[in-house]
C-alpha cells in the first residue's frame, strides 16, 4: 500500500485518522499561513490553506498521499484563526458566546500529480458565557493551537449548547470527507476500521 504522510501535528488530528487501522506517519509543512489572504469565503480560505500545507510537503514525500488540513471559525463575515494570545482567546470566545457560528474544516490529498479535496461546514450555537466561565475554560483546556480559541471534545465542550453538522470536522479532521478524498487513491476506511 502507498504510504500516507498526515501533514499536521495535531493530536486531534492524529486521534481521529488512528481510529483506522492505516499506517500514516506525520510530517510538519513548513507552510507559512500568514501568506494566504482571507477573501470572505471561509471554504475557499481553508481550502488554499490545506493545499499550501500539502503542496509544501511534496518534495519531501513524493511518493506518498500527503493528507492536510484546515479548520476555520467563522462568524459575520470574520474569520477566528489560532488565537495568538489569552487576550486574544477571551476576545474570540466573547464575540461567539451566546452564538451560531460555522467551522469550516478543508481536507486535502495530494499524491504526485493527483490533486483532490473536500470541505464540509458544521454549524455550533455556543451557550451563553460570562466572563469568569470563559477565563476558567481557558485556564483548563489548551486552547493555543485550536482555530476560535476552543476545543469540543471531552470536557470543554461544555461551552457548546448544539451542533448541526459533523463533529469530527469541529475536531479538525471530518471522517466522511477523508474516506471520499482516500478512495481516489484506491484505499477504503471501511476496510480499516479497528
Amino acid at each position: 500500500m502507498t504510504s500516507i504522510v498526515l501533514g499536521s501535528q495535531s493530536p486531534r488530528r492524529k486521534e481521529i485518522l488512528g481510529f483506522f487501522d492505516l499506517p500514516f506517519e506525520t510530517a510538519t509543512s513548513n507552510f507559512d499561513e500568514d501568506s494566504v489572504p482571507f477573501n470572505k469565503d471561509p471554504a475557499d480560505y481553508a481550502l488554499a490553506l490545506a493545499r499550501g500545507k500539502a503542496t509544501a510537503l511534496k518534495k519531501q514525500y513524493p511518493d506518498a498521499i500527503i493528507l492536510t488540513a484546515d479548520t476555520v471559525v467563522h462568524k459575520s463575515g470574520k474569520v477566528y484563526n489560532k488565537a495568538k494570545d489569552l487576550e486574544e482567546a477571551f476576545s474570540f470566545l466573547t464575540d461567539l458566546a451566546g452564538q451560531w457560528h460555522s467551522v469550516f474544516t478543508a481536507v486535502y490529498a495530494m499524491k504526485g500529480d493527483q490533486e483532490h479535496h473536500a470541505w464540509e461546514e458544521t454549524k455550533v450555537l455556543f451557550n451563553p458565557l460570562s466572563p469568569d466561565e470563559i477565563r476558567h475554560y481557558h485556564s483548563k483546556i489548551h486552547w493555543e493551537d485550536k482555530a476560535g480559541g476552543y476545543a469540543i471534545q471531552m470536557g470543554a465542550g461544555l461551552i457548546v449548547s448544539r451542533i448541526e453538522g459533523c463533529y469530527y470536522n469541529v475536531m479538525g479532521l471530518p471522517i466522511n470527507s477523508v474516506r471520499k478524498l482516500l478512495k481516489k487513491f484506491d484505499i477504503e476506511l471501511w476496510d480499516y476500521v479497528k
